[in-house]
């Protein structure tokens, strides 16, 4: 008799596509991708895709959500095992950096797909509520890291949220046109000026 595999669950399918949205939008580009180029790379029909995403730019964002939350919790946890705040602000610094210079198709892509809804006004607004999202979620680990050392923020966490984040896309925007402008420590010196005690 043979045995039957087991149906994969829905966040197992979701992952599916997510990862194979990320090869297929590296490889070709936001613009130039398809939603059956993502089905055939996820093994699934567009029936699938469309029924965890309700569209290509949903995906988009759901894919640029999950990465930009990741990195930021591998930074966290990072500079939450650091033994003090300057060791903890270079080790937090130290993983942007290393991310930034490691994958810089995540960027790549987040640049394209602004340039892209710069231009549509429905992109723009999914972007923008997707990115407040993002930028909350770091503040609260920001807000959480400062909290367990004791310390003050030296701005709102929102506002520094803004800044991390617009310093890591600058970082990788200029670390993309020439990678010897950027230098691995940089990102950590500048979180530290700016939240020096």
């Amino acid at each position: 008799m043979a045995t039957r595999t087991p149906r994969p669950t829905r966040a197992q399918t979701r992952q599916r596509v997510l990862d194979a949205a990320a090869e297929v939008f590296a490889a070709r580009g936001i613009a130039a991708s398809s939603v059956s180029e993502i089905a055939e790379a996820a093994g699934m029909t567009k029936g699938a895709v469309y029924s965890n995403f309700r569209s290509k730019d949903e995906l988009i964002l759901a894919l640029m959500e999950e990465h930009v939350l990741r990195r930021m919790q591998d930074a966290v946890a990072a500079a939450d095992a650091a033994p003090d705040v300057d060791t903890a602000v270079r080790d937090l610094g130290a993983s942007l950096m290393h991310a930034i210079h490691t994958d810089s198709t995540w960027q790549h892509l987040l640049f394209e797909y602004c340039a892209l809804a710069r231009r549509d006004p429905d992109l723009r607004e999914g972007l923008r509520r997707r990115r407040r999202e993002g930028r909350a979620a770091v503040a609260a680990a920001i807000t959480r890291l400062f909290q367990a050392r004791g310390l003050t923020l030296p701005m709102s966490a929102e506002d520094l949220a803004v800044a991390v984040l617009a310093i890591s896309n600058g970082l990788a925007l200029e670390g993309g046109m020439d990678p010897e402008a950027v230098p691995g420590d940089l990102f950590a010196r500048l979180i530290g000026l700016i939240t020096r005690q």
